[in-house]
């Protein structure tokens, strides 16, 4: 089991193979992750740096945890402080690190198709921590590992995005990936945060109706707004919003039947979700971060060109 890729720069070039062979290999180094010594030697001979031109907290920490964990080497690169603010460009930044001889980098930015240029000019790995609006590929495969754990499997699990669809790079590639695992997905929001032609694209449900989203769903992936991104105003508050969008307790315990509520963080409490649903046990929240690293772990792993495990 090896993936058809060099590298990760989205869900949209990854086969069906490729998403079960990353889930199949998450699940044993979640296994790794529940013992005293949760440390791996598997990629002590590997160099990756992380590359973030843009703000992260939870990505950017589980992605080192991930390389911790299996014992590579790393360098962490961040915009803030560094010569990219003087002035220089992508290409002579990471030519300058794979100098240093670094084998793979871990590339958050905020321009759209950042990683996939790096990719046609360098000779390292690249992994997509998250580029622009465009994709977020290990989010993706970490909420997939979580709806797949919960409910045993993806095929035919209907699943509902729900919130700033217009805006969220998490959104694209969960859509990816859930079609092509054979879920069936549906995007809700209000009509200014979800793209026109969207359901066309992608062969999915649009809903403008959240009771009627989450009546429908097994899982409500819930996003926040991303305020940073738009450049307009699409919707006249966060209060308007919260009161037409926002997933409360009362809504939850009104539905027909039991749903897992999921969202990549950070959350808005109080606007897209209340603090009561957040931390009630039907919120998968805290797995989805503690599923991150296995994930990561997996990727790295098996980017690396490693053979695969059996008992790490």
């Amino acid at each position: 089991m090896q993936l058809s890729t060099k590298h990760l720069l989205g869900i949209r070039d990854l086969q069906a193979s490729d998403i079960q062979t990353i889930l199949d290999t998450a699940t044993q180094f979640k296994e790794v992750l529940q013992r005293p010594i949760k440390k791996v030697p598997t990629l002590r001979d590997v160099t990756i740096v992380n590359l973030f031109y843009e703000n992260s907290t939870r990505t950017r920490i589980s992605f080192e945890l991930a390389e911790k964990r299996l014992s590579a080497d790393t360098i962490n690169f961040t915009a803030s402080g560094s010569s990219v603010s003087k002035g220089e460009s992508l290409l002579d930044t990471v030519n300058n690190i794979l100098s240093m001889k670094v084998d793979m980098v871990v590339m958050r930015h905020s321009a759209s198709g950042a990683p996939h240029f790096l990719a046609k000019h360098i000779p390292a790995a690249i992994v997509n921590a998250g580029d622009g609006i465009n994709e977020h590929p290990t989010q993706a495969l970490l909420d997939a590992f979580s709806i797949r754990e919960k409910l045993g499997s993806l095929e035919g699990k209907k699943i509902a995005i729900i919130g700033d669809i217009m805006h969220s790079r998490v959104a694209l590639s969960n859509i990816y990936l859930l079609k092509k695992m054979g879920a069936e997905v549906m995007v809700a929001g209000p009509p200014t945060l979800i793209p026109v032609h969207i359901r066309e694209a992608f062969d999915i449900q649009v809903e403008y109706n959240l009771r009627k989203a989450l009546e429908w769903c097994d899982v409500a992936n819930v996003l926040r707004i991303q305020l940073e991104r738009q450049n307009q105003v699409l919707f006249s508050s966060l209060r308007e919003y919260s009161l037409a969008y926002g997933i409360n307790r009362k809504m939850l315990d009104g539905l027909p039947k039991e749903i897992w509520i999921m969202h990549p963080g950070p959350i808005n409490r109080g606007v897209e979700l209340d603090s009561d649903v957040a931390d009630s046990k039907q919120s998968i929240i805290l797995q989805q971060v503690e599923n991150g690293v296995a994930i990561r772990m997996a990727v790295l792993y098996l980017l690396a060109g490693k053979q695969p495990i059996s008992n790490p």
